[in-house]
C-alpha cells in the first residue's frame, strides 16, 4: 500500500499540489478515508478572528489573560465534577451489592480480584442484633375531644352508696383496633420468668398453702416481691407440668387445644355452682366476634343446667361465648374457684397477647377493643382494674367480706396478718 504525504501548503491557506491529490485517491482505493482537502476559510471564522483582535485591542493584554484564566479555571472544575459523579455513581452500584441479613456479605466482584489476578476470600462479617423494637404507647392529636374528658362531678347526696354511671371517652372501634400495639411493651427488670412446678408436693411449711397453689415457704413468699431479671413463682396449677392437666381445675382436651389457638384477645368470664345466668355482651363489632376469644367457664352443675334449657348448642356455645366444663374443682368454695380465671387467664391462654375478665353477673356493652386501647394501650398499662365505688382500701375490703360472710373469717384472718409479716 502507497501513502501520500500532505505536501507544503502554499500561500492560499495550505493547498495541495496535484501529486498530494493523486497520492490521496490511491488511499481510498486501499481501503482507508480519503483525506480532505483543505477549504478556504468561511466568513463566519473571519468574523471571529475580527472580534478575537477587537477584544484584544481594547481590553489590553493583561485582562484578556485573566479572561483565560477564568475560562480555563472553569473547564476544570466541570471535570472534577464530572469525574466526581462518576465515582459516587460507583459507589452506589457497590452498596447494592450488600445484603443485610442475619450478617452482612459483600459480594462486589472487583473488590475480590487484584490486577494480578490473585483473588481473597471474605468471611461474612457477623453484626450484632438489632435492639428488639418495644410498644412505647401513644398520644392522641391535640385538640382530641379525649384529651379535654372529664369525669363528672361526685353526687351532691353523700348518703348515696350504690353505683353511679361513670362515663369513658373511647375511640371509634375502627381507630381502636387501629391501635393495637404489634410488639410487647418493654420490661425494664424481669426478662424470664417460670412458674413452679412439683410434682411430690412439701405441705410442712410455716404457713400452709393448697395443693393447687402450692406451699410457699415464708422466704419464698417474700422473694416473689423481690422482682428480678429471672424469677420463679408458685402461680397454681403446681401440681401439672400443664394448667388443667391432673392439677386441680382440669378440663377436657379439646379445650385446652382450643385455648391455645388464641393469639390475640381473650374475653373471659365464669359461673359456678349455677348461680348468674350468662349474659351476651352487646355493640360488639364483626371484627370482634371473628377475632376476640369469648371463654365463658362453668361447672359440671351449671353445665346440666344448660343442657336441660336446651341453651347449651353442640359446639359447646351460647351466643358468643365457648364454654368450658371445669372438673375436679381445688376448693370447695365457688367464690375461691372462681378467682382462678379472674386472676390466672394468662397461664390457661398462654398464647394470647392482651385478656380481658368480667364478673358473670355483669353485661359488656361496649366492643373489647375500645376497652383495651383506653385503659392498656393509650398508657401503655400492664394492667388495670375498675375502682370500688366506696372501698379504696385492702383492710376496709376484708372486713367488708367477714361482715358479708363471703368466706371463712379466719381464713381472711390470716391473709391479713401475712400482709404485716
Amino acid at each position: 500500500m502507497t501513502t501520500g504525504s500532505l505536501g507544503i501548503r502554499s500561500g492560499s491557506y495550505g493547498s495541495l499540489d496535484k501529486q498530494a491529490q493523486n497520492n490521496s485517491i490511491s488511499i481510498i482505493n486501499n481501503g482507508v478515508l480519503p483525506i480532505q482537502s483543505a477549504r478556504k476559510p468561511s466568513k463566519m471564522l473571519k468574523e471571529k478572528e475580527r472580534l478575537f483582535h477587537s477584544i484584544c485591542k481594547f481590553a489590553g493584554r493583561k485582562k484578556v489573560g485573566m479572561l483565560l484564566l477564568c475560562v480555563i479555571s472553569a473547564a476544570v472544575f466541570g471535570w472534577v465534577l464530572y469525574v466526581g459523579k462518576g465515582e459516587d455513581s460507583q459507589e452506589g452500584i457497590t452498596r447494592q451489592n450488600i445484603s443485610l441479613n442475619n450478617s452482612v456479605i459483600l459480594r462486589n466482584p472487583e473488590s475480590l480480584v487484584k490486577n494480578d489476578k490473585q483473588s481473597y476470600n471474605i468471611s461474612p462479617l457477623a453484626l450484632p442484633p438489632p435492639p428488639p423494637a418495644f410498644f412505647l404507647g401513644y398520644t392522641l392529636p391535640p385538640g382530641h375531644p379525649c384529651n379535654i374528658f372529664t369525669l363528672p362531678p361526685p353526687p351532691a347526696d353523700k348518703k348515696r352508696t350504690g353505683p353511679r354511671p361513670c362515663p369513658v371517652c373511647y375511640l371509634p372501634v375502627e381507630e381502636a383496633i387501629a391501635l393495637m400495639p404489634k410488639v410487647p411493651s418493654y420490661s425494664p427488670v424481669l426478662k424470664n420468668l417460670t412458674y413452679i412446678y412439683e410434682e411430690n408436693l412439701s405441705r410442712e411449711t410455716e404457713f400452709g398453702g393448697s395443693d393447687f397453689g402450692g406451699y410457699p415457704t415464708l422466704k419464698q413468699r417474700s422473694d416473689s416481691y423481690d422482682i428480678r431479671e429471672s424469677m420463679s413463682v408458685h402461680c397454681g396449677f403446681v401440681k401439672g407440668s400443664k394448667p388443667g392437666r391432673n392439677t386441680g381445675y382440669d378440663m377436657d382436651e379439646d379445650d385446652l387445644h382450643d385455648m391455645e389457638q388464641c393469639h390475640g384477645v381473650v374475653v373471659a368470664s365464669a359461673i359456678f355452682a349455677n348461680f348468674d345466668e350468662i349474659n351476651q355482651p352487646r355493640n360488639i363489632s364483626d371484627y370482634s366476634r371473628e377475632t376476640v376469644c369469648f371463654y365463658m367457664f362453668i361447672d359440671e352443675e351449671t353445665e346440666a343446667y344448660l343442657k336441660n334449657s336446651s341453651k347449651l348448642d353442640s359446639r359447646k356455645k351460647i351466643g358468643v361465648w365457648r364454654t368450658v366444663v371445669i372438673h375436679n374443682p381445688p376448693y370447695k368454695d365457688g367464690r375461691r374457684t372462681g378467682k382462678i380465671p379472674k386472676l390466672l387467664v394468662h397461664r390457661m391462654f398462654p398464647n394470647a397477647r392482651f385478656s380481658l375478665w368480667i364478673d358473670g353477673k355483669l353485661e359488656l356493652v361496649v366492643d373489647p377493643y375500645q376497652i383495651l386501647e383506653r385503659f392498656l394501650w393509650r398508657k401503655n398499662a400492664t394492667f388495670a382494674i375498675s375502682r370500688h365505688y366506696k372501698r379504696f382500701d385492702v383492710l376496709m375490703e376484708a372486713e367488708a367480706n367477714k361482715v358479708a360472710g363471703k368466706y371463712d373469717n379466719a381464713s381472711i384472718d390470716f391473709q391479713m396478718f401475712l400482709k404485716d409479716v
